[in-house]
């Protein structure tokens, strides 16, 4: 396995210890720091509650991030959603890659390899990367959105890597 370099922009305000990525402001913590808050507060939630939680929250940053970093980089269309499995994966949540991704029919499959979830979970029978799917579904319909279609969309993961038979996840968007 090779190492290289982060690809992707990073600047430190050096009055702030602010970082940002492009036009956004970021954290940088350790795997294994988030994913055992994550599991802490799907211990005392539930999975399915959190879920949930995280759907709503995750739409709406994925929505903000997409069009902040469309107008940064003077994105549009499939080039935004593109741009965003780009960053998502260099930023070390897993590696996204888009299956298919059809805008006029508000629809896009997603393949999750390497997820940071499936490596500290294991193989533990369920779903654990469910933080991401709403992130799918609020890019899709921001893209939608600035394109003037009315058409918004509901995603959701339909396997795993953390569950047998598979080695990696798979995510869905359809229209609502």
């Amino acid at each position: 396995m090779a190492k290289i370099a982060p690809q992707l922009p990073i600047e430190v305000d050096s009055e702030t210890g602010v970082w940002t990525s492009d036009a956004l402001p970021m954290l940088y913590v350790p795997r294994h720091f988030f994913v055992n808050n994550h599991m802490g507060i799907e211990e005392v939630l539930g999975a399915e509650a959190y879920a949930e939680i995280l759907y709503k929250a995750g739409y709406k940053s994925a929505w903000h991030w997409c069009e902040k970093e469309a107008e940064c980089h003077g994105l549009e269309g499939v080039a935004v959603f593109e741009h965003y499995m780009k960053r998502l994966s260099q930023r070390g949540w897993g590696l996204f890659k888009i299956q298919d991704i059809d805008l006029d029919k508000g629809t896009a499959s997603v393949k999750l390899e390497h997820s940071a979830f499936v490596y500290v979970y294991g193989k533990v029978g369920r779903k654990v990367d469910y933080m991401f799917t709403g992130w799918f579904a609020g890019a899709m319909d921001q893209i939608l959105a600035a394109r003037g279609s009315q058409i918004r969309t509901v995603a959701e993961q339909v396997y795993g890597g953390s569950e047998e038979g598979h080695d990696d996840g798979l995510f869905t968007v359809k229209p609502l």
